[in-house]
């Protein structure tokens, strides 16, 4: 937006616009509003892609898309963690590949961290939650371990593009500050939101308000990640410093390979524009989505629309046919989220348009009556919220790599609450983070011949702590000073 123009100028832009497409009912309160809440209202006005919002009440609000099966859905193919006789020779040059990329500084990290702690019961962003067994670290702070050791190894500097909503996007930048950017230099990394939607009544199409000076606005999805590194300027950073793959992580996994050079190299190798890891499926309808090839094309369908007579396939060997689940990580090339974010409209409408097909959910979105100004909280849905998926990309892409991570190596993510006392344990939760990290702690250490203490049924007797910084690899211990053994119900860190 343009902070030139004085607010009776903005004022009045901004009633021609929403007039023009017939949601003027935005300014309702506006005269009632001080200062702040006006410039506040504007804002938020000024952010809106006005023109796609009205596309899409035609194609999303009024029109339901449903999801349709293709006629064939085959498995996609994958590169297993551990390579096949006749695969050795790929990987060891996928490995020199993917370590000549990062040595001459072109590949960069990008954290997708939109999401606030709420789920945790923490009060502030995700990445702010402490994650580790017994430094407590934060997610962000796990994350930049991994960036100085990866800096170290290769003696280079490694850019970090942060993604942030506009609802925690202060509260980080503030965070890192405190944090005096967790040791890293702070000109090589970069925070900025994604952009937000509107969030439209069902029946009418109408925007919804959340206050007399607030639309009710959410993250227009993980997708959005793709839009916003290009209007952020991220990408044309990116080009200054010669950076040519992203790797793509959550914020929410603190053993993350923030880069894994084998990867980055499967993918660089076989000319991917967007790769992804997959974690074999513990169970036929375990909430990931499929990795499938549909069309010759990496297509990813999410666990609730695979159908179950696919879901529960099996191989001659008794493996699951559907086997490979996504974990929303990443191999991007900069020249991939380029081209998605300068297509030809579909409409004609000015220019360039963002690729990604919008997803339309029904969520119940208090909002206010604009008669009375009173707040309403609905009982059942009524608004359509519309977001992008970053999955949805992978079949834009000509060739698409899958390559299968280990569980425990990298798989340790906090997105619920911890149960209750004597209950069974949360999946994704703070305890289970924590145990997987011990785990991958302890084994890391037998294989450096460190005996550990564990119980009968095999899980470690200790909570043992193994900071990134020190070893993102069970190699990297050979040379540390380790105890020779780590004694039951003890704790440690490395």
């Amino acid at each position: 937006p343009m902070t030139t123009t004085t607010p009776t100028d903005r004022h009045a832009a901004a009633r021609e616009t929403l007039a023009a497409i017939g949601q003027e009912h935005v300014l309702t309160f506006y005269d009632q509003l001080d200062d702040a809440g006006k410039t506040q209202l504007l804002d938020q006005i000024e952010g809106v892609d006005w023109p796609e919002v009205v596309e899409l009440i035609e194609s999303h609000v009024k029109a339901k898309p449903e999801f349709e099966m293709p006629d064939t859905i085959e498995p996609a193919p994958w590169y297993p963690h551990t390579p096949g006789d006749d695969q050795r020779a790929k990987y060891i040059e996928a490995q020199r590949t993917g370590e000549k990329l990062v040595q001459d500084g072109k590949v960069a990290c990008f954290t997708v961290a939109g999401g606030q702690g709420t789920r945790l019961g923490w009060d502030g962003p995700k990445g702010t939650f402490p994650a580790t067994p017994i430094r407590k670290l934060p997610l962000f702070a796990c994350f930049a371990e991994y960036i100085h050791n990866i800096q170290n190894r290769y003696g280079i500097k490694v850019p970090w593009y942060v993604m942030t909503s506009p609802i925690n996007d202060a509260d980080t930048r503030a965070f890192f500050e405190k944090s005096s950017y967790f040791g890293l230099k702070k000109e090589n990394v970069m925070i900025f939101p994604q952009a937000m939607m509107p969030a439209l009544d069902m029946t009418t199409g109408k925007v919804l308000l959340a206050g007399k000076d607030a639309i009710a606005l959410s993250p227009n999805g993980h997708g959005g990640s793709l839009k916003a590194l290009f209007t952020s300027g991220a990408i044309a950073d990116m080009h200054k410093r010669g950076v040519t793959q992203i790797s793509y992580t959550q914020v929410d996994n603190p053993i993350v390979r923030m880069i894994d050079p084998l990867f980055l190299g499967l993918h660089e190798l076989d000319g991917a524009g967007m790769s992804s890891k997959m974690l074999p499926k513990a169970y036929p309808k375990e909430k990931l989505g499929n990795f499938c090839k549909v069309d010759g094309k990496v297509t990813v369908i999410e666990y609730s629309n695979l159908p179950d007579e696919l879901a529960e396939q099996r191989t001659d060997d008794g493996e699951l046919r559907f086997r490979a689940g996504s974990i929303a990580l990443h191999a991007i090339q900069v020249a991939f989220v380029e081209k998605l974010n300068t297509r030809p409209s579909e409409s004609g409408s000015s220019g360039a348009s963002f690729a990604l097909p919008w997803n339309r959910a029904e969520k119940k979105v208090a909002h206010l009556d604009l008669t009375t100004g009173e707040l309403i909280e609905p009982t059942e849905p009524n608004a359509v919220k519309l977001e992008t998926f970053v999955f949805d990309a992978l079949p834009m892409s000509e060739t698409s790599i899958v390559y299968e991570t280990d569980r425990i190596d990298e798989f340790a993510p906090i997105k619920n609450a911890d149960s209750a006392e004597g209950e069974p344990e949360n999946a994704d939760s703070p305890a289970s983070s924590k145990r997987i990290q011990t785990e991958r702690a302890a084994r890391w250490l037998e294989k450096n011949k460190v005996r550990v203490a564990r119980q009968e049924d095999g899980t470690v007797d200790a909570v043992i702590e193994l900071p990134q910084v020190t070893a993102i690899y069970p190699d990297d211990l050979e040379d540390e000073k380790l105890p020779g053994g780590i004694k039951a119900g003890s704790e440690v860190v490395i």
